[in-house]
């Protein structure tokens, strides 16, 4: 029912199809909380782009002289690390097959005439959506394995832009910024 919930949100339904809607939301508790969720995601959507990302502070990395080498523990923890390493070197983990995530992309962009998204659960190819109707989004729709993934979008094979609608954020290489997901089953 998620599709008929985005469609109702982009303003796509006929007459018959609002009517279904709202009897659905009055009759189904579960549909009417989600719903609610998705039209809160899409005020979100709609709001300016954060302003600022607060900068973080990284510790200053240990050179390798820094290490207490001589200090039994550090010694310990050398030969443990290297261990483990070899142990997994030996018997590598095998990895159950993880499960993707079926997972829309929206971004509303009503003055742009190409928006495309790259990102890591793409192995970065460009990939283009598709404009909604006339309501100034566009989406694409994909399986993204479980876990962490940076993308951007792509506004007229230039511009890239954060995801509006996630907060968590890392700047790239080329002066730009990532959007980070986390995606869990």
């Amino acid at each position: 029912m998620n599709h008929l919930i985005s469609m109702f949100i982009d303003d796509e339904l006929d007459l018959g199809n609002k009517i279904e809607f709202v009897e659905k939301v009055h009759d189904d508790e579960d549909f009417y909380s989600e719903s609610l969720d998705l039209l809160k995601q899409e005020k979100l959507i709609r709001l300016d782009p954060v302003a600022k990302v607060p900068s973080v502070q990284f510790k200053e990395k240990k050179r390798w002289f820094d290490f207490p080498m001589l200090n039994p523990f550090g010694l310990i923890a050398s030969v443990g690390t290297i261990a483990a390493i070899l142990l997994l070197l030996i018997f590598p983990f095998k990895e159950n097959a993880t499960a993707s995530i079926f997972h829309r992309f929206v971004i509303y962009e009503p003055e742009v005439s190409k928006v495309e998204i790259s990102g890591s659960f793409t192995d970065w190819k460009v990939l283009p959506l598709k404009r909604i109707g006339s309501s100034g989004y566009w989406q694409i729709e994909l399986d993204i394995p479980q876990g962490e993934h940076r993308y951007t979008y792509i506004l007229e094979e230039r511009e890239r832009v954060a995801d509006p609608t996630i907060l968590t954020r890392e700047q790239d290489d080329f002066g730009g910024e990532n959007s980070i997901l986390f995606v869990e089953a």
